[in-house]
């Protein structure tokens, strides 16, 4: 089913019911946001086998990945309501007034955070649920008490209107003001420009390419009322090999970092796009097993046909720099919009030369760099960009003795994983989801885990208000209540 791109008449009209909206919304009580997030979690359960049939059609998502996805989905959307009854999230802080102290009286002053107002997000591509209509972006930002306009990503618009008409069902049920969620259709670019340029909107979520991603930031930051872009936008999270733990287990890191490079046909945020080991024997053997399973992979459809074009192109590019050597490609020829899994190598100084080797080839490829000795390797390392992740093969004896790489990490990824791949994102309030440019805007904030809604919300510090005029959790009532949590202690009396 086609869909017609949203007008700049239909955008204002949104933005502004949104904006109505802000005004109440911004005001109800945890309990009955948590009330609205558990029904849209029901409503979209509710929509049972439809929901899977049209993400599967316009994805090429098997069954199971859907399923998947929506109980992901879901499931933030109730971490989110719990999240917001228990009330802790809005970091009250309370400070009495000492009107006695000398030399100068001490004020009443109390800071909390609060909503921002309407949020506009944009649809992934590679997430039909968990990113996109009442993914992440969308619960968070409801939960924070900011009005969402949701902008359906084209490729799969038609699942993407399932799960509008869901949350809509949840905002009649629960009463929520009219307004509140808004969904809009449109391919064109124009579309997202005009929505973040209106001046009603507040903050932008998106998860896309990085020349999408910049160019979003790049907008809001020319408004006249500059406004906070939170985009994930390009990673290639690397993969780090110390030489005498890969020595020990090449063929089995090499089997699983292939399984990993070719999940979901290499279309996860989190894929080793890029492995870095040392010349020896155990990295000859980890290529070897690692070659093995590439081979083995059968290519699969990718979303759509503009990522599989993507995917060839920029494979193809890459092929093409100096130095690069095929080292496994699935021995099974590539079908329409389909994605050719490969490996292939480069040595260290090429690498370091070349700074479109860095770049993410989003599918399922990945470069290993062939470093000379751990001064190399470490040289490879201080030289990357901003990543979502970065793993280490590496045992506690080995790790203790390279502290500096682990150093050299913190400074370029948002979560540091030791003995593991990076794809598979857990939900969960100490996810980090998020890191330095250019894996995202603001390498602060999260998109995953209660934190994500920290990005839609400012402090604001009360000083001097009557107990009456404050917020709820700002009250006197509750002053007990948020020493205790200061000073940790809950239970006593």
């Amino acid at each position: 089913m086609k869909y017609s791109d949203a007008t700049p008449a239909e955008i204002d009209s949104a933005l502004k019911e949104a904006h109505v909206a802000f005004l109440s919304y911004k005001n109800i009580s945890g309990k009955r946001k948590a009330e609205f997030l558990k029904a849209i979690a029901d409503e979209i359960e509710a929509l049972g086998q439809e929901l899977v049939n049209a993400a599967m059609q316009e994805t090429s998502l098997p069954e199971a990945r859907i399923i998947n996805e929506r109980g992901r989905t879901t499931g933030h959307c109730r971490m989110f309501a719990n999240c917001v009854d228990e009330g802790s999230w809005v970091e009250a802080r309370i400070d009495t007034a000492i009107p006695d102290r000398t030399p100068a009286p001490k004020p009443d002053i109390r800071k909390m955070l609060v909503p921002i107002g309407p949020v506009v997000v944009f649809g992934a591509a590679n997430f039909p649920l968990a990113y996109s209509t009442a993914g992440g972006d969308t619960a968070s930002a409801l939960a924070a008490g900011c009005p969402v306009i949701v902008k359906a990503h084209p490729a799969h618009a038609t699942t993407s209107e399932l799960v509008a008409k869901a949350i809509k069902k949840a905002v009649d049920k629960t009463g929520m003001p009219k307004g509140v969620f808004q969904h809009l259709h449109g391919a064109s670019f124009e579309v997202g420009q005009t929505l973040v340029k209106h001046p009603l909107t507040k903050a932008v979520g998106f998860t896309g390419s990085l020349a999408g991603g910049k160019a979003l930031f790049a907008t809001a930051s020319q408004r006249h009322e500059p406004i906070p872009v939170f985009a994930e936008m390009s990673s290639i999270n690397p993969v780090i090999l110390l030489p005498e733990t890969l020595s020990r287990d090449a063929e089995k890191t090499g089997e699983k970092l292939a399984a990993s490079i070719t999940l979901g046909v290499g279309q996860f945020c989190t894929n080793p796009g890029l492995i870095i080991g040392i010349e020896d024997d155990g990295l000859v053997r980890f290529i070897k097993a690692l070659s093995a399973g590439i081979k083995n992979t059968i290519p699969g459809t990718m979303l759509h046909q503009g990522i599989a074009d993507n995917y060839s192109k920029r494979l193809e590019a890459s092929l093409a720099q100096k130095g690069i050597s095929v080292e496994g490609e699935s021995i099974s020829p590539a079908g329409a919009a389909q994605g050719k899994p490969l490996v292939a190598s480069v040595s260290a100084s090429e690498f370091k030369k070349n700074p479109s080797l860095a770049e993410e080839v989003f599918g399922p490829f990945s470069l290993v760099v062939k470093c000379k000795d751990l001064s190399d390797l470490h040289s490879v390392v201080s030289q990357l960009h901003g990543q979502l992740t970065a793993s280490l093969i590496a045992d506690d004896a080995e790790l203790s003795k390279h502290q500096n790489i682990i150093n050299s990490l913190i400074e370029k990824a948002g979560r540091l994983i030791i003995n593991g791949v990076p794809t598979g994102v857990e939900v969960s309030p100490a996810m980090q989801h998020g890191g330095p440019y250019p894996s995202t805007t603001d390498s602060r904030f999260t998109s995953v885990g209660i934190d994500a809604l920290k990005r839609f919300v400012r402090p604001v510090a009360f000083q001097g208000f009557p107990n009456s005029l404050l917020p709820n959790e700002l009250k006197d009532e509750n002053a007990l209540k948020i020493w205790r949590m200061k000073n940790n202690e809950w239970g006593k009396d």
